[in-house]
This record gives structure tokens, C-alpha cells and sequence, in this order.
């Protein structure tokens, strides 16, 4: 469908988005925020629970450090990739020309032509209300639309005249299997990132990425992984490894998902496809 402003928009992109594995972002302050699941999309700050099943493959993203050992084994969940249905990057003037904000919902989804009680209308509402969560002490976040505003908010964090890079998980091709088997085929490149961005794509009829930095006192580690899976495709990974998760909520999926004591052990995930690493270019990386 098209838009009053000329704005493709397909159904089918928006169920995309909607469908993909972000990321589980929970602070020690008892906020939490579950960004995206193949089934169902939750905002949950208060309840214990956390309506998802173990044996959602989804969930299949979150390892540990010694896992990352070259010929070690294990299952991976990568989401299809077909970036011919996913939705483009506004320009800054259409950007400008359309507000985003949870207070112009009803226009909103007037202006995109969807139900109130559409599946679309839900994660519009949901993106809107992520994005304008207020960071917690130390960290940055916000959302973009545009390229250019991802590349200025990026300039802004890292500081004036540091250049930087993107990283992305690519698989080698067209892949359609979403969760199998995959070995370690090389040993594990850390990059040195004393400060990084991560950038998430969103649920929306056009490209909204959340992005968000745990900032220079947090510790992470960045990893590019080779990979091999089990039906031969071979994928060049990006993971992230949050070292201290002391402060995590004792219920973080991922202590449950790895079957390990909560608080004990660094947590690390592989990023899907479309989602972004930024870091500081530096003699090393």
C-alpha cells in the first residue's frame, strides 16, 4: 500500500520486523524491556514472569564466553534473511514531515491507513513507547529513521574526530534456514571497542532502529565469529559478550535459557542480520 506521502508500505515487511529477535535488555534498577520476539511482543516492568516458552527457537542466540571455542557446536537462530522486504530508511525531509511520537498514535495509524486493533497498530504503539523510554544512568539511547541521524547520534557518542565502523552479522548468502547447528570454523576475532552502539531494527512501516550504548564503564567485548552450519552455509557473525552481569535481574532470560546461576557468568548473543554494531576505528580493528 501507499501512503498519502508516497511511502511504500507492505504488510508483510511490518510482520517481519515484528517476527525478529532483537535483543533482551534488563537493568539491575528492575526496569525491563523485552525487545521483540518471534511470537509475541511484551513490555513486562513489574511481573516476575515472562510469557515465552524455553523451547522458542528464538531464544537460541544467547552463549557463553567459553563457548567460543573454534570447531565447538552448538544451535544458533538466525532469522530468514531477505532484505527485499524490509523497509528503507527515511529521508531526513520525510522524516521531518512525520511525527513519531505514542501522543499522535491516532494519526498515526490513520495516516498508515491500519485498524486500531490491528497487529500493525500494536507495534507501532510498542515502537513509539520504546523509543521513548528514558535511558537509565550511564547509558545512551534513542531512535532513528534516517541514516543521517544514525550517523550523527553515533559521531556524538564516540566524540569529535573519532572515525568508526559498522559491524554485521552476513551470512555468505541467501539463507532460509532459521535455526540449525553451526561450528566455530575459525578462531573468534575480538575487536577493541572501549565504547560501542548497538542499533536494532524495530517494528514499523518504515526503518526505525533503537539504538543504545551501556557506555565506557560497563564492560563488553565484541566479537566477529566465522561460522559454519550444519546445511554448509557459512555465516560471518558479530556477537557481543556482556561481562559483569551482577546487576541483571535474577530472572533474565538468559540466565534461564543457558541453564546457568543468574549473576554468575558473562552473557553473550549473536546479533541477527539487520541489526548494527557501531565502534571506534582504531589501529587495532
Amino acid at each position: 500500500m501507499k501512503t498519502n506521502k508516497g511511502i511504500t508500505i507492505t504488510l508483510s515487511s511490518l510482520l517481519l520486523h515484528a517476527s525478529l529477535f532483537i535483543l533482551c535488555v534488563e537493568h539491575g534498577s528492575g526496569r525491563k524491556t523485552i525487545i521483540g520476539t518471534k511470537k509475541s511482543i511484551i513490555i513486562n516492568s513489574s511481573s516476575k514472569g515472562h510469557h515465552m516458552t524455553m523451547d522458542d527457537p528464538s531464544l537460541k542466540v544467547f552463549f557463553t564466553p567459553k563457548d567460543l571455542k573454534i570447531q565447538n557446536t552448538f544451535p544458533i537462530y538466525f532469522p530468514a534473511k531477505n532484505l527485499s522486504h524490509s523497509p528503507r530508511f527515511l529521508t531526513r525531509e520525510e522524516s521531518d514531515s512525520i511525527p513519531f511520537s505514542s501522543s499522535k498514535l491516532p494519526f498515526l495509524l490513520d495516516f498508515f491507513s491500519f485498524p486500531k486493533e490491528s497487529p500493525q497498530a500494536k507495534a507501532i504503539e510498542y515502537t513509539l513507547k520504546q523509543c521513548e523510554l528514558e535511558p537509565i544512568q550511564g547509558e545512551t539511547r534513542f531512535c532513528v529513521s534516517t541514516l543521517e541521524s544514525m550517523l550523527d547520534f553515533t559521531s556524538n557518542l564516540f566524540g569529535p574526530g573519532v572515525r568508526f565502523r559498522v559491524l554485521t552479522t552476513t551470512p555468505l548468502k541467501n539463507t532460509s534456514t532459521q535455526l540449525q547447528n553451526y561450528t566455530i570454523s575459525g578462531e573468534p576475532k575480538e575487536v577493541f571497542a572501549p565504547i560501542m552502539l548497538g542499533c536494532h531494527t524495530m517494528p514499523y512501516p518504515y526503518a526505525v532502529f533503537y539504538c543504545h550504548s551501556p557506555g565506557k564503564e560497563s564492560e563488553n567485548k565484541v566479537f566477529q565469529v566465522s561460522l559454519l552450519g550444519a546445511n554448509g552455509e557459512r555465516v560471518e557473525a558479530v556477537a557481543i559478550c556482556h561481562m559483569d552481569t551482577s546487576r541483571w535481574d535474577r530472572d533474565h532470560l538468559s540466565f534461564r535459557v543457558l541453564g546457568i546461576e543468574p549473576r554468575s557468568s558473562p552473557v553473550c548473543h549473536f546479533f541477527p542480520w539487520d541489526n548494527l554494531v557501531w565502534v571506534p576505528l582504531t589501529s587495532s580493528t
